[in-house]
């Protein structure tokens, strides 16, 4: 019964159009918006008593553990809101950074009873208080609610769920983040007076949620930062439902540009230039550049069934390419869309498994995607790259 039903889903994955993807759909429905990015392997480890940290700027400081307690406060509410990602948690650093230093700021001039509430000491900024300096008067919550670091952290968030929904607008609430600018989309929920503040922190940011956080093994343990690739939960299929044809299979073939016999080493699906190419599984990018300056590839190392797992996903432009190595990126994630770079006929995605990872034999697509049953997703509504953890 079971190679049956892995030969029906194979035949399925060669018919031209949407053939994987529509079974996916109607068997289990995949998750298709931000609201179900959920970073739920971001874990908080143990917070160190101070962290030397570097400014886009170069200036230097160093943060204490009540800063990095707040940090962590900001990284677990994060970590527990659908939707957020990994991405959601650095933008909500850079703000707290930005506005107070990641301190829980009173303010007694304004509020006298704020100073009664455990505080880090008082700021002057009009009427703002706390980790986001937010304002009563704008509607963010009451002086009792923010100065309390946990609410301030699921109000900047937002959402659904987040207590100020649908205003003031949280960073899930507004359209298209995901594809702004880190510091843009900071602003876009601070509207500060500075801007372009913002963007000088991320470098703090990221170092603190480097340092912060643990990677989980599935064991409840973890290890810091991208040491330990956890087991996926699902798989995806790399392009959305409806929007390509597969153009070559895997293995001998004619070469379309020389004419001669060759050997084709990935599963190649021709699809409109620019539409989103999705990460198969959770994972860490080891790669994401163009090859020999002319070939766009990403490559991602993942953890499946158990077994060391790479993917690549090959022909993008430059511009085509949303993320950088070193980023880990969560199943179904917007990394890149689809280009005609390199050795190419036209728009495609070329595709390649390799089981053991990057260096080892590449395997032939198509059953090996159908024998794990992976899910077909739609196309990003907005558009850009998707969240991430």
């Amino acid at each position: 019964m079971k190679k049956a039903a892995i030969a029906a889903l194979v035949l399925v994955l060669l018919a031209p159009m949407l053939g994987l993807l529509s079974i996916g759909v109607v068997m289990n429905p995949a998750v298709t918006n931000q609201a179900n990015c959920v970073a739920s392997d971001v874990m908080l480890g143990p917070i160190p008593d101070s962290l030397k940290v570097t400014m886009k700027d170069g200036y230097t400081f160093t943060l204490n553990k009540q800063q990095l307690t707040h940090a962590g406060t900001i990284i677990t509410t994060g970590a527990n809101t659908p939707g957020v990602g990994r991405d959601g948690i650095l933008i909500a650093l850079m703000a707290a950074l930005t506005e107070s230093t990641l301190r829980q700021l009173a303010n007694t001039g304004t509020y006298p009873e704020s100073g009664n509430y455990p505080n880090d000491g008082t700021g002057s900024d009009h009427d703002s208080l706390g980790l986001f300096q937010m304002r009563p008067q704008a509607g963010w919550g009451t002086v009792a609610e923010l100065m309390d670091t946990t609410y301030q952290a699921k109000a900047f968030y937002g959402g659904p769920d987040g207590p100020n929904y649908p205003s003031p607008r949280g960073l899930l609430d507004i359209p298209g983040w995901q594809q702004m600018d880190k510091g843009e989309a900071a602003q876009a929920v601070e509207v500060s007076a500075y801007p372009d503040r913002y963007q000088n922190y991320e470098p703090v940011a990221r170092t603190i949620l480097d340092a912060l956080t643990v990677r989980g093994s599935g064991n409840g343990s973890g290890t810091p930062g991208d040491a330990d690739i956890p087991e996926t939960s699902r798989l995806v299929f790399p392009l959305p439902t409806g929007t390509y044809v597969r153009t070559s299979t895997f293995g001998p073939r004619t070469d379309p540009i020389s004419g001669e016999s060759s050997y084709h080493r990935g599963t190649d699906w021709a699809a409109p230039d620019g539409t989103a190419i999705f990460a198969l599984a959770d994972g860490v990018v080891t790669y994401a550049g163009m090859v020999d300056g002319y070939s766009g590839q990403i490559t991602i190392e993942h953890t499946i069934g158990g077994e060391k797992v790479a993917t690549k996903y090959i022909h993008m432009w430059a511009h085509g390419i949303h993320v950088t190595a070193g980023d880990r990126v969560i199943t179904g994630q917007h990394i890149g869309d689809v280009g005609s770079s390199g050795y190419s006929t036209g728009p495609h995605l070329h595709f390649q498994v390799h089981p053991g990872g990057a260096g080892s034999t590449a395997v032939d697509a198509e059953p090996w995607l159908a024998e794990r049953g992976v899910e077909g997703i739609e196309a990003p509504a907005s558009g850009g790259p998707a969240c991430s953890f």
